[in-house]
């Protein structure tokens, strides 16, 4: 008789419970996945039926891109609205930024920009434009002390260009304007500057931007340039906290200062319109065509009340010309006031502006050729808090500023600029120069390869970065500080920082970026005692640093 092997009865049987054991793990695996797969195929599709929801609801609304600089005329554009039951959303951004916002897509329905020059850069593959409409006009002049214009002897008297350049040459005149590269008030300006000076032509040529004597008048001019804006409403606030003889803005701005002047009891500004030429800015109001017969209908209701005589009245209260002639014997003289050289009774003579092409070489060589060099302090947060997420945005926010990445937003460095780097945790920790804003490699090198530790000095870092620039020669450049911090500062005080500031006897602007945890008020004692301002990084550093490179 055979001898039965129990032992290998009993591996066959293992082997068995084993195959049945995976065959079972291996169905309730796909069981598994296929019950994830419906999970998140109902959620992409709900995320979807949401997005749609939200796409929907804001489809529903007239979406309307404004220029920062025509933020005042919220209450008009919103209070005839609602009087009509639209449901109107606006937006804001810098006139140069509502160009590329459309042109990368961005979906809005209408914008109200400063320049139609500017429309004229937008992608027809991108967004159809139709039926711009200018809305009031606004001359681009220079705001002088008062007292300042007599001693020049310009009251009175008719004058040029060339007088302001001389003037400027002779270290007589200084002024503040808004940054050509990033405002529609600076470029306007910087464009009518060129058309006169290159003797009025029939049309700005590329050949006239190679001329070295046009460049050589503007080098001169813009020598006493002491400090510039990234902003229109920045523009008017930092004059009125600051020390400055002169601004080169709208008229309408112009104005504005006045007024608030004129409450402190304080000197006015004098207009100044030479009568070779002086920008004009026409405020086109425009529809963005994306075939919805329902909104060109709000567009089109919208733009007559704002061309009506009713909100053309409105518009002449804050400071606008909403004639077209030139002329204008009947205004309010309290706005248009013929004591702060305020004229409406001559006419002005407009500059021509040049193509589209013509406008970009020439923004490129004030960036590189023409402006008053910079010498910028970056002030850099290492604290512990920054390892991880926060130091692959600084980076890469670095790697932005110091590179030709830059340069497709006219914000590159110069040969004749100068950068510092401080990097900062629970002390000063390192210090980084060049006096070459093209020689940036080391620069971004170190940046790279720093690691975040420790505590936050912030206040002794805002120290030291004025103490690198305190003895400057601000004949030669503009100083600035951009400091970013993503916490708050728990080395050093505030009032040790005053103390050392007011000592210094000079104004030198801190620009903060805040970041993370970052606390505003803190930002708000150096940005007031400085004349500076803070700039939101928490939802963009890049972009943070991006638009704080328009104020230096």
């Amino acid at each position: 008789m055979k001898k039965f092997d129990f032992n290998a009865k009993r591996g066959r049987v293992s082997r068995s419970a084993l195959i049945i054991q995976l065959v079972f793990i291996l169905i309730l695996f796909l069981i598994y996945i296929i019950s994830l797969n419906v999970y998140y195929s109902d959620y992409n599709n709900y995320s979807h039926n949401n997005s749609s929801n939200k796409s929907n609801l804001d489809e529903k609304k007239f979406n309307i891109l404004v220029s920062a600089e025509n933020k005042d005329l919220e209450d008009i554009i919103l209070n005839y609205s609602k009087s009509k039951k639209y449901d109107v959303a606006i937006e804001y951004a810098g006139t140069l930024d509502i160009m590329n916002k459309i042109n990368k897509g961005e979906r809005y329905d209408s914008f109200l920009i400063s320049n139609s020059i500017w429309s004229y850069m937008i992608k027809s593959d991108v967004a159809t434009v139709k039926d711009s409409k200018s809305t009031y006009i606004t001359p681009v002049i220079f705001g002088i002390k008062k007292s300042k214009a007599e001693e020049l002897g310009f009251i009175g008297k008719t004058v040029y260009t060339e007088d302001l350049v001389k003037a400027i040459s002779s270290g007589d005149l200084k002024f503040t304007m808004s940054n050509p590269v990033t405002t529609n008030s600076g470029a306007s300006a910087y464009l009518g500057m060129l058309y006169t000076l290159a003797g009025n032509p029939e049309v700005l040529t590329e050949e006239m931007l190679d001329s070295e004597e046009i460049k050589s008048n503007l080098k001169t001019f813009f020598s006493g340039l002491e400090r510039t804006s990234g902003s229109e409403d920045f523009l008017t606030t930092s004059f009125l906290n600051g020390d400055y003889d002169a601004v080169f803005s709208y008229e309408s701005s112009i104005i504005e200062i006045n007024k608030v002047l004129q409450v402190r009891g304080e000197e006015p500004l004098y207009a100044i319109y030479p009568v070779d030429g002086v920008s004009i800015c026409d405020n086109p109001f425009a529809y963005i065509d994306h075939k919805n017969d329902d909104k060109k209908k709000i567009f089109d209701d919208i733009q007559s009340y704002l061309l009506s005589n009713e909100c053309q009245a409105l518009l002449q209260k804050k400071g606008r010309r909403t004639w077209y002639g030139g002329v204008n014997n009947n205004v309010d003289k309290t706005v248009f006031n013929p004591d702060w050289g305020i004229d409406t009774t001559k006419y002005i003579t407009p500059v021509k502006y040049p193509n589209a092409n013509v406008i970009r070489l020439a923004l490129n060589l004030y960036q590189n050729r023409l402006r008053k060099p910079v010498h910028v302090v970056f002030c850099l947060d290492y604290s512990g808090s920054m390892y991880g997420d926060g130091q692959r945005q600084l980076v890469n926010a670095m790697d932005y500023i110091l590179t030709d990445k830059a340069a497709d937003d006219f914000l590159q460095f110069s040969d004749e600029d100068k950068i510092d780097i401080i990097t900062f945790s629970s002390g000063i920790e390192d210090t980084w120069s060049t006096d070459s804003g093209l020689d940036k490699a080391d620069l971004l090198k170190n940046v790279r390869g720093k690691s975040p530790n420790g505590s936050t000095a912030l206040y002794p870092a805002a120290v030291e970065s004025i103490e690198l620039l305190k003895n400057e020669n601000t004949d030669k450049y503009n100083l600035s500080v951009i400091l970013m911090t993503d916490g708050e500062g728990n080395v050093g005080t505030a009032e040790s920082f005053k103390s050392y500031y007011r000592s210094i006897t000079r104004e030198i602007p801190i620009y903060s970026i805040m970041f993370g945890d970052a606390k505003e008020s803190q930002l708000n004692i150096i940005a007031n005692l400085t004349n500076g301002k803070i700039f939101d990084g928490k939802e963009d550093l890049v972009a943070a640093f991006k638009e704080v490179r328009g104020y230096n």
